[in-house]
């Protein structure tokens, strides 16, 4: 899977997200509850706009600093006997992943939920390893998703958010032998049996990181499952996979950021299990004898120094997905990454490049929703803006001669000279009234006195396969012949 998860283009992934009404209608609901779990707890503590500064200002420091933190983060684990190695990028993070894995012979690896393991695409390398390489995701959601043949994350915390109870019980009956109910209860007891035995024979453990203690060498991590808990104190060997920016001075800044994680990912003051951990200590009954720490690059810094040197502010609580209302529409899959949404759609370009991402930053209304609710104040709507400039001003990308070129040059010729916007607008309600009319308008109001097209040609045809598009005025009954006459007093 790695950073992207289809082979499709744009359009056609758009095209089976607008077929899946199920996964519309999930991404729905997630929504819906999740703004009034995490409003709710945002006002609980109180004076939010100033925690957003003060987060804001901990994740700047952090990136302005970033070699310094890096090293000392380096130098204390070393200091406690723990490993680190700085990946440059994704084949760097598995070959050293590989080695330690085959140093030790392991076959019973288990994982708890990261991102940065999805990004690199540990699992197809563990799995090739040997044929009897057992390798199992235990949280929840990434187990459905195991079980089901790998499916595609489609959100950054609920990633298994396009399922619902009754394909996981088929699921789990097809793969697993089970014969109970679509109760969640019993689908979750099936799963945890499940776990438990390999568990138990775990040697290796692989983790993500939330936030990594610079001044202690510790990884912070925040779950509400206990999986990643038992991830990292039964095995003897612990790998930590962290992207380079996830990384804070000292507790006491990771204390206020998984505080802002927690309620902006699931509405929640903290996460039910808040875990610092590292290299066990001599004095200490469980915990990896041997800890290993993966710093990723991948791509990340290509935004260092950059106007996109922000969305590495990024702490992955997911909240701009759950605003936005592209993602709303489209859900996870659309977007080709295992970045999906807002954030996405500015850090996929930034790791991956134009060529193969370069849709995504259009795929935003531009609302600004999605910076109002991030917690560390990402400009995210901004980025995109600086992505399309980029994009069709440094790169050109788009200047190609195609009719699409052409007709946005056309469209910009007409809007740049107003005495061709008053023509056209003197033409578009007879224009619009020639096109073929919808039978249902969907929307009411005023704005729908002469109808609605159907089907419009060109640029308009994105807009008419979703949405109403109001047939304009006759010419003496639009805005500025109003304006002519109210101004004059008539």
């Amino acid at each position: 899977m790695g950073l992207s998860t289809s082979t499709k283009t744009f359009a056609e992934r758009l095209e089976d997200s607008k077929k899946d009404k199920f996964a519309q209608a999930a991404v729905a609901r997630a929504q819906d509850t999740q703004w009034e779990k995490r409003e709710s707890s945002r006002e609980e503590l109180g004076n939010w706009q100033e925690w957003r500064d003060i987060a804001e200002s901990i994740r700047q420091h952090t990136l302005k600093h970033l070699p310094h933190y890096l090293t000392e983060f380096s130098d204390n684990v070393a200091a406690r006997g723990g490993h680190v190695f700085f990946a440059a990028d994704a084949k760097e993070a598995n070959d050293y992943v590989k080695k330690i894995v085959l140093e030790k012979n392991a076959k019973k690896i288990v994982k708890s939920k990261s991102m940065v393991t999805t990004e690199v695409d540990i699992d197809p390398m563990l799995v090739s390893l040997s044929d009897d390489m057992d390798v199992l995701e235990t949280d929840l959601a990434e187990f459905i998703l195991q079980v089901a043949d790998w499916d595609e994350p489609s959100h950054i915390v609920f990633p298994a958010l396009h399922k619902n109870r009754d394909q996981i019980r088929e699921i789990f009956a097809a793969k697993l032998g089970y014969e109970g109910d679509n109760d969640p209860v019993n689908l979750a007891r099936c799963a945890r049996d499940t776990m438990r035995k390999l568990f138990l024979k775990s040697e290796v453990g692989i983790t993500g990181c939330n936030f990594a203690i610079a001044n202690t060498g510790d990884i912070n991590l925040s779950t509400n499952e206990g999986n990643a808990d038992l991830t990292i104190s039964i095995p003897k060997t612990q790998i930590v996979l962290m992207g380079m920016e996830r990384i804070v001075p000292s507790i006491k800044e990771a204390e206020i950021l998984d505080n802002m994680l927690a309620r902006s990912a699931v509405g929640q003051k903290l996460t039910t299990y808040v875990t610092f951990a590292g290299q066990k200590a001599d004095d200490e009954s469980d915990g990896p004898e041997d800890f290993h720490v993966v710093i990723l690059d991948n791509g990340r810094s290509n935004a260092i120094g950059t106007e996109f040197e922000s969305i590495l502010q990024c702490i992955r609580c997911g909240a701009c997905l759950n605003v936005c209302p592209v993602y709303r529409q489209i859900g996870g899959h659309a977007y080709g990454s295992i970045y999906p949404g807002p954030v996405g759609s500015v850090l996929s370009p930034v790791l991956g490049g134009y060529e193969q991402y370069g849709d995504l930053p259009y795929a935003s209304t531009l609302c600004g929703a999605c910076t109002e609710t991030c917690p560390v104040k990402i400009p995210l709507h901004e980025l995109l803006i600086a992505h399309r400039r980029v994009m069709e001003d440094d790169l050109k990308m788009h200047h190609d001669g195609s009719f699409v070129n052409m007709e946005m040059n056309a469209v910009g010729m007409g809007t740049g000279h107003p005495a061709m916007f008053g023509m056209a607008m003197n033409m578009a309600h007879a224009g619009l009234s020639m096109l073929p009319k919808a039978k249902e308008i969907t929307v009411e109001g005023s704005l729908f006195e002469y109808g609605a097209v159907r089907k419009a040609p060109a640029l308009a045809k994105g807009w008419t396969d979703v949405r109403d598009l109001p047939v304009a005025p006759p010419h003496k009954e639009q805005f500025r012949q109003w304006y002519k006459k109210h101004k004059a007093g008539k």
